[in-house]
């Protein structure tokens, strides 16, 4: 693989990779960072993990001008934690430049008045923010983007799922008619085609998997509930896995408040995250996280891709989400940074066509179930049909001994085949007294 002096970046951008520790570029930066280097307007697909944050910044901080007192780049993320981690990012790099190079980072929940006297004076080189706040600023002529000749359009299928793509249209049409368009997305649905035809001429597409879909490093564990308490469950595996920082993922606000009161009711410090929780108070949750303070975390999808959390040992999915690509981001919490993590998913038979398109990805399950208090091994929920299509197999091998015996063969050979006949009606025996057997037991349990 070759290193990032292939790029041909300023001298302070290697420092600041180097003080970071990173040496190698990653698949996505490989592909994209040249394109954005030749000017090319580009949509990058790709999910969580791939290094795609400083595949734009690393090439687009290197053409700043730094002399300059104008906006040259404008980044937008669909909630403010994606925002941050940019800001957090892009201002590191920008930190080693000389002149240094300024990035503002523009978000609800922050103190409008003040961001826009700062900008009387002093306009930023790179605006990073959410696409309501950054909008407001500029119909206030506060911010003045129409400089800028980069736009990055930042998790555009999220933008568009939370209802921003509205404000990221408007901030577009204050850019220059000749603009270099970045947008990266986990997923482009239908939805989002228009507004690409519209503002980008001929893009290069490019698809980047993650190497791998799950961490091998993580153990992905399937658990029924067969009509269990789904809170008390929850509590269970909580308490008997010993986690250093769980994470609980439902899919509504409801959903994630009734789990966390649960959890707290029985004695767990739970903290809470989804989005109608306010920015001030998410920001003092997430500080009470890394330093320990919280155990648990529950929260809806906008933990998995707009928070990014050290430590996480394991994940728990109360309901498999309704769009599964969130799946992979839900996951991706644990098993980061060299470290092992466990991630279980609880499942309902009426969630059976989600697992097997979850499985079509080419992630496997482990089955695991609770039993006298303990997590152990359980039996594969497709086990009947494997089963079925087994003893499908096994008549139709019989009926072709059974032609062969017709026919004139050597008499060892038809011994051997009256054998297999034996052998296989021994086992359809075993298999009907089994089912009969388990038939009989299920009856008694009933009548008790």
């Amino acid at each position: 693989m070759n290193s990032f002096k292939q790029f041909n970046f300023q001298s302070f951008l290697y420092e600041a990779l180097d003080a970071s520790n990173f040496t190698l570029p990653t698949k996505a930066q490989e592909r994209i960072i040249p394109l954005i280097q030749k000017g090319e307007s580009v949509i990058g697909q790709s999910q969580t993990g791939t290094g795609k944050t400083h595949a734009f910044l690393l090439p687009l901080m290197d053409q700043v001008d730094a002399k300059l007192n104008e906006v040259q780049v404008v980044i937008t993320a669909p909630s403010r934690e994606l925002a941050t981690q940019i800001y957090q990012v892009a201002a590191r790099l920008g930190s080693f430049a000389k002149p240094a190079i300024r990035v503002n980072n523009f978000v609800g929940g922050t103190d409008k008045l003040k961001q826009i006297e700062r900008l009387k004076t002093r306009q930023p080189h790179i605006v990073i923010g959410t696409p309501g706040r950054l909008f407001d600023l500029v119909k206030n002529q506060a911010l003045r983007i129409h400089t800028s000749s980069v736009f990055v359009v930042d998790e555009a299928d999220m933008t568009l799922d939370m209802g921003f793509l509205k404000e990221v249209d408007q901030l577009a049409s204050h850019l220059p008619e000749k603009l270099q368009m970045l947008v990266f997305s986990a997923t482009i649905p239908k939805k989002l085609k228009p507004f690409l035809k519209k503002y980008m001429e001929n893009p290069v597409h490019k698809n980047i998997a993650p190497k791998e879909i799950i961490n091998k490093a993580v153990e992905n564990w399937l658990i029924p509930t067969k009509n269990k308490d789904i809170k008390q469950l929850i509590y269970q595996l909580l308490t008997l896995g010993s986690p250093y920082l769980a994470i609980v993922f439902a899919n509504t606000k409801n959903q994630v408040v009734e789990i966390s009161d649960f959890l707290k009711a029985k004695g767990l410090k739970v903290a809470t995250i989804h989005g109608d929780i306010a920015s001030r108070k998410r920001k003092r949750v997430m500080k009470q996280i890394t330093n320990l303070e919280y155990q648990y975390l529950v929260g809806t999808d906008l933990a998995a891709r707009g928070i990014d959390i050290e430590g996480v040992s394991h994940v728990i999915n109360a309901e498999i989400p309704t769009d599964l690509s969130f799946f992979i981001h839900r996951v991706g919490r644990t098993g980061r940074n060299g470290l092992s993590g466990t991630a279980i998913t609880l499942y309902t038979p009426e969630s059976e066509a989600s697992i097997q398109k979850i499985e079509a990805l080419g992630i496997e399950f482990q089955p695991k179930d609770i039993k006298n208090g303990e997590i152990v091994e359980a039996y594969d929920r497709n086990r009947r049909k494997k089963r079925k299509a087994q003893q499908g197999k096994l008549d139709i091998e019989l009926i072709g001994l059974v032609k062969k015996k017709k026919k004139n063969i050597k008499p060892s050979y038809k011994k051997k085949i009256q054998r297999a006949i034996k052998d296989s009606n021994k086992q359809k025996r075993k298999l009907t007294q089994r089912s009969a057997m388990r038939a009989t037991r299920k009856n008694k349990k009933q009548n008790y």
